[in-house]
């Protein structure tokens, strides 16, 4: 069997991944001990029925299904760019189902969002407060004997229960197969954010300087921190995480912003563009089922509006699905579809994707 497509956007499940070939030699990571990926309902929020109904529906071009397998070979982050409503985020929600890649880790970029926040959080009130309910524990008078003594409190005081891995520093960790990671609207981001990510994202590794400093303090150096989504505690070696299995990261962006370019040369770059109407029919059949004619009528009208300013696909499916459940007539049907597709900005602009 060829090896190329891996991901075929057919969305039927398969575990093609297995077959991707090795890297090419500058983007081989070699972290560790090695992990096994968790299962795809070991995180709760990541299979919602929203989550999945998205990723069961998305219906990938041409141009994505190839896109995607070159970054998936390649090793590198995939930069999704388009229109809102184009189905940007999907993509990845698509990816992780068809090969199994397990549950999506998502960080939701905003303009304070900072390289930290995407690794790890430390909570170091949290850690005082362990130690002085510990040392507490510890002054208590013995006014029974020890075969009468309750269990003892666990010890937390130590640094590793109160640091917890973000999403980016979780998709980092040495999985035996690419974990699936969603940023989403980087371009919401502080102007520097892009560029701290190069390193993380080239070396495929990251420090984690408290965890380094406490490796001192134990014999093997490891220390069990929770990652993200599962919670699940994870070996962490003297600090240091690198991965094994690069993971399939998606970065979105509304084209609203420019990237320098040492970021864009790290990635492999897709551009969305509005669905034509045989395209607009497959998203439409995927979510709600085959268009009758009134749907087939408000597809037209939709394509009609794109030339004059910017809509949504989902701004469609909201006033077909009305007009299915509704019950209203044709005159106030048509109302409010014009109600529910007014153009997201205020000038007309044309689709530069």
């Amino acid at each position: 069997m060829p090896l190329w497509p891996v991901y075929t956007g057919t969305n039927a499940p398969h575990d093609g991944i297995e077959r991707l070939p090795p890297p090419p030699p500058w983007r081989a990571f070699d972290g560790g001990p090695l992990l096994d990926p968790p299962d795809a309902g070991a995180d709760r929020s990541a299979v919602s029925p929203d989550r999945v109904h998205r990723a069961e529906t998305y219906r990938a071009t041409e141009d994505t299904v190839q896109l995607v397998n070159a970054a998936l070979y390649l090793r590198r982050p995939l930069l999704v760019t388009g229109p809102p409503g184009t189905g940007k985020s999907s993509l990845v929600y698509a990816v992780a189902r068809e090969l199994r890649l397990g549950p999506v880790l998502r960080w939701n970029i905003t303009s304070r969002s900072t390289l930290h926040d995407g690794l790890y959080s430390y909570d170091p009130l949290s850690r005082l407060y362990a130690a002085r309910q510990q040392a507490a524990h510890q002054a208590a008078p013995q006014e029974t004997g020890p075969e009468e003594t309750g269990p003892e409190t666990p010890d937390e005081t130590g640094i590793e229960h109160h640091l917890r891995l973000g999403p980016l520093g979780t998709a980092l960790l040495p999985y035996a197969r690419p974990r699936a990671l969603l940023i989403d609207e980087i371009d919401k981001s502080d102007l520097d954010l892009p560029n701290d990510l190069l390193n993380v994202l080239e070396e495929g590794q990251y420090q984690i300087p408290e965890l380094v400093r406490a490796a001192r303090l134990t014999p093997d150096g490891t220390a069990r921190v929770a990652a993200d989504g599962t919670g699940e505690a994870v070996p962490v070696v003297r600090g240091q995480v690198r991965c094994r299995a690069f993971p399939f990261v998606v970065l979105t962006s509304n084209g609203e912003r420019e990237f320098p370019p040492a970021f864009l040369r790290r990635c492999v770059t897709l551009r969305l563009r509005r669905p034509d109407d045989g395209h607009l029919a497959d998203i439409v059949r995927a979510h709600l089922g085959e268009p009758d004619a009134y749907a087939q009528e408000l597809i037209g009208r939709f394509l009609d509006r794109t030339g004059a300013g910017d809509l949504a696909t989902d701004q469609l499916l909201n006033a077909i699905y009305l007009a299915r459940t509704s019950n209203l007539d044709t005159g106030s049907l048509d109302q409010l579809a014009e109600r529910l597709m007014p153009h997201l900005g205020q000038s007309a602009q044309t689709d530069v994707f």
